[in-house]
This record gives structure tokens, C-alpha cells and sequence, in this order.
């Protein structure tokens, strides 16, 4: 019975995301919640039902260590490190980079080590606000922070973006304008139909695709590189100690998955993305339903919520310094920091309110080096907090 049970379970994990992402296209106020924070809703209601068996649990346990090695790699083989303007690049990374690194610690200092598993939350922080969504999965997995504490950490997060949206879209991005002594942008009409394009690519249903020869064909071809990935990877880090195992090989995925977007033929396969995200959403139900809401304290997160307030909008400020001193423009600064912040799906709409087609281009660029590099600063946050 228990069998027929977790085999239950698990399709509904697995096929919720689909109806949830259905309705989010349809339902606009789920929309501008977006898909994530829809699920960890749902997770969090269908985990306390009173009729769910205990063996729930293995399910729980199980999917999160499948569907993390495999989300990785697919999300970094479609990513594209462009030669261009590199030396631009490199200031904006690094100023965001150190930013978020010294804003965590602060918000440590202030708030986190009054809370449980501070030090591993705020490597979770930093990879969230340098990457986004897929590396706070990634940390999670190998630092194994209690569910509810997850959960409260995306929660959070949607309350501190919102406000961290509103800052930029009401005087954010004038302010520094005036600050850097940056007049408005002017789009010609070239321009306003690539953002357009982009911001229509970013709305589009991209799972319609799958369905096609087309997009079945790409999908085996996603799954054998990535299975391949996990293999290796997994072969490596049997070779070190067993308490250093789960580090080494998400670091391993994360290092082969970027190594692999350099191989044109993998890289050009477009459903691999999404596929690695639809993951993230089977994941992001998985953990929410996990959370026991007897134990869910919002009031008691004050800390929590301080620490992650600190983390995003002092690494903006220190941020906005930085790029200064480098001599950054403004549109460059504020993309890239809603890039690390807010990741790059958040890009295109960003650019469009500024009027700035080449902030475009820049804010993935710092988006996908924030993909990359977000798990491996995670881990390192984490050892260097659990020093002070």
C-alpha cells in the first residue's frame, strides 16, 4: 500500500508544475506571483493534509537528490559567455560579486548568527543573490538546511524582490542616473522591437515545444549529456570523503555543465533550460511539502528576514559605490545588480523600463556568470561564516 502510495505521490509532484505553470498564464495575479511561489503554496497545503501517509517521507528525501544533479547541468549547457566587452564585464561581475559577499557578511554579523543553520543560510543567500533560484537548490542539497527554514528563505525573497522592484521602477534607476551623471537612454525602433522580442520570448509557454519530434529529440540528446555529467561527476567525488561527498559533486556539475556550454552542439539545444527548470519546480513543491506547519514560525523568522533584507539592498548600495569607483554607467550597474538580485529572467522587463537595448546584453551576460559561479561562492560564504 505504501508503494501505491509514493507512486501516487510522486506524479503528483511531477505533473502539478505543468497545471500551476497552465495557470499562471491564465490567472494574473498568479502570473505576478509566478510559478515558484505558487508551488511552495501548494507543497506546504498538500504536505499538511491530514490524510497523507508518513511514508511521504521517502519521497521526499528522494526526489531532491534526482532532481538536482540533473537541473544543473541542463541549465548551464544553453548559457553563452560572450568575448565582447569583456573588460566591462569583469568590473560588473566583481563589484557584484564582493557586494553580495560583504553584504551577507553584515547581515550575518547583525542578524544571521542568531539564527539555526545561519552560516549555511547565508551560503544559500549568497548563491541565490548572485545566481538565483537553481543554486539556492543547489546549496540547499548539499547543506541539508531544514525544510522550513527553506521555505522561509523563498518566501522571503518574493516580499524583499517586490520591494526591491518598486525602489528601482518608482526613483531607483533615476536616482542613479543623476548620481553617475547618466541622462535617459533614447530607443530607436530597432531597438524597442528587440526588447519587445525578448520580453514576448520571456512570456512565451516554453514547455509547448517539448511536444514536438523536434523537441522530443533534442530532450533524449539533453538527457544523455547531462546523465553523462552526473556520472562523471559522481565518479569524482566518490574518491573524497564521504562528508565532502555531496560538495564536491554539485561544485563538479556546476564546473562540467559550464564546461559543456562551450560545445556548440550542446549548447544549441534550447529545450534544455526549461527542462532543467521544470525540475526546479518538481523540487520547489517536493521541499514546501515538507514544511510541518506547527513548526513554521513567520514571527520568529524576524532575524531571517532582516538578514535577507541586509543581503539585497546594502549589496545594491555597496554595488552602486563600486561601480562608481569603476567608472560602470548607471544601466550597466542597475541590470546587473537585478541580474545577481532578482536572476535573468527579470532582465528583459528591466531594460525595456529603462529604455536601454544594450543593458540587455549586459544583464544576461552578468546573469549567466552568476549561474556559474553562484554554488561555488555559496559554499565558500558558508566556511568563511562559520569562522566569525
Amino acid at each position: 500500500m505504501d508503494l501505491l502510495w509514493n507512486a501516487l505521490i510522486t506524479i503528483i509532484f511531477c505533473l502539478t508544475p505543468a497545471g500551476v505553470i497552465w495557470l499562471c498564464r491564465r490567472v494574473p495575479l498568479l502570473g505576478k506571483l509566478g510559478p515558484i511561489m505558487v508551488l511552495y503554496a501548494v507543497g506546504m497545503i498538500f504536505g499538511n493534509l491530514p490524510f497523507i501517509p508518513s511514508s511521504i517521507a521517502s519521497v521526499q528525501d528522494l526526489l531532491p537528490n534526482i532532481l538536482i544533479p540533473l537541473a544543473i547541468p541542463m541549465m548551464l549547457f544553453g548559457c553563452t559567455f560572450s568575448r565582447g566587452e569583456v573588460r566591462q564585464q569583469i568590473k560588473i561581475v566583481t563589484s557584484g560579486f564582493l557586494s553580495v559577499a560583504a553584504a551577507v557578511v553584515v547581515g550575518y554579523m547583525l542578524f544571521g548568527r542568531h539564527i539555526e543553520q545561519g552560516a549555511q543560510i547565508g551560503g544559500i543567500i549568497t548563491g541565490m543573490y548572485t545566481g538565483g533560484t537553481l543554486n539556492a537548490a543547489a546549496l540547499q542539497a548539499i547543506f541539508r538546511i531544514n525544510s522550513e527554514s527553506y521555505v522561509l528563505i523563498n518566501s522571503y525573497d518574493i516580499i524583499i524582490s517586490f520591494a526591491y522592484f518598486i525602489f528601482l521602477f518608482s526613483f531607483g534607476i533615476r536616482a542613479f542616473r543623476r548620481l553617475y551623471k547618466q541622462g535617459e537612454s533614447t530607443l530607436t525602433t530597432d531597438d524597442k522591437l528587440e526588447i519587445d522580442r525578448q520580453i514576448e520570448l520571456s512570456q512565451q509557454n516554453p514547455y509547448s515545444r517539448l511536444l514536438s519530434r523536434e523537441g522530443v529529440r533534442q530532450m533524449a540528446k539533453v538527457l544523455g549529456y547531462t546523465l553523462a555529467v552526473a556520472a562523471i561527476a559522481g565518479g569524482v567525488a566518490l574518491l573524497v570523503p564521504e562528508g565532502w561527498f555531496m560538495v564536491v559533486f554539485i561544485l563538479l556539475l556546476t564546473t562540467l555543465g559550464v564546461a559543456c556550454s562551450f560545445i556548440k552542439r550542446i549548447r544549441t539545444l534550447d529545450v534544455s533550460y526549461d527542462a532543467g527548470m521544470y525540475l526546479i519546480y518538481i523540487f520547489s513543491m517536493t521541499i514546501a511539502s515538507m514544511a510541518n506547519f506547527s513548526n513554521l514560525d513567520l514571527a520568529g523568522g524576524i532575524n531571517q528576514f532582516a538578514f535577507m533584507v541586509v543581503a539585497v539592498f546594502l549589496s545594491l548600495a555597496l554595488h552602486a559605490l563600486l561601480c562608481r569607483i569603476m567608472r560602470v554607467d548607471a544601466d550597466s550597474m542597475v541590470i546587473s545588480s537585478v541580474a545577481f538580485i532578482n536572476s535573468p529572467p527579470f532582465v528583459p522587463m528591466v531594460s525595456a523600463a529603462m529604455r536601454n537595448k544594450n543593458a540587455l546584453v549586459t544583464g544576461l551576460g552578468a546573469g549567466i556568470v552568476g549561474y556559474a559561479v553562484g554554488n561555488h561562492l555559496g559554499v565558500l560564504m558558508a566556511k568563511l561564516l562559520t569562522l566569525l
